[in-house]
């Protein structure tokens, strides 16, 4: 039987991580599969440069930092929609999306973090079908000229 204080503990962190998530709303789950693609980018990033005699608490530290400051850029391009929505509601423009910055650096994100599992899994010395890179870096060439694409149809 779990002790009071661990029950209390347990029911905190379920409401915290339940009211993120309402929060979060149409980007929850593009953050928690980006969360989850981190955490295997970082064992896979660990195991190669250990396999590679390349192995740095520093470097290791610093692969943290770079992933929490992933976390940061998805509050500025959630920071960016905020804005954009309360722009145009007080102008009078009723808007059906309230998110899109946010979503789509998450997209970016996690694309980009498949990218690096790839290059790990090839340091690892994992075989890796040629079809899986192909299409894992066609997806980041598609999101960042979506929009160019767009500009250069309408000119």
């Amino acid at each position: 039987m779990k002790s009071f204080e661990a029950r209390s503990i347990q029911t905190i962190m379920a409401a915290a991580f339940t009211m993120l998530m309402y929060y979060l709303g149409i980007v929850a789950v593009p953050v928690i599969i980006l969360c989850m693609v981190m955490m295997i980018d970082y064992a896979t990033g660990m195991i190669s440069a250990w396999k590679n005699s390349e192995l740095s608490s520093k470097k290791g530290i610093l692969g943290i930092i770079k992933k929490v400051c992933y976390l940061a850029m998805i509050c500025v391009g959630m920071g960016v929609d905020w804005l954009i929505y309360s722009g145009i509601t007080q102008i009078g423009i009723e808007a059906e999306h309230t998110v899109f910055f946010g979503v789509l650096v998450t997209v970016w994100l996690i694309i980009n973090e498949l990218i690096s599992i790839l290059e790990n899994l090839r340091n690892i010395g994992v075989p890796l079908p040629k079809f899986l890179v192909t299409i894992v870096k066609r997806l980041k060439v598609s999101v960042e000229n979506k929009f160019e694409g767009e500009d250069d149809k309408n000119d």
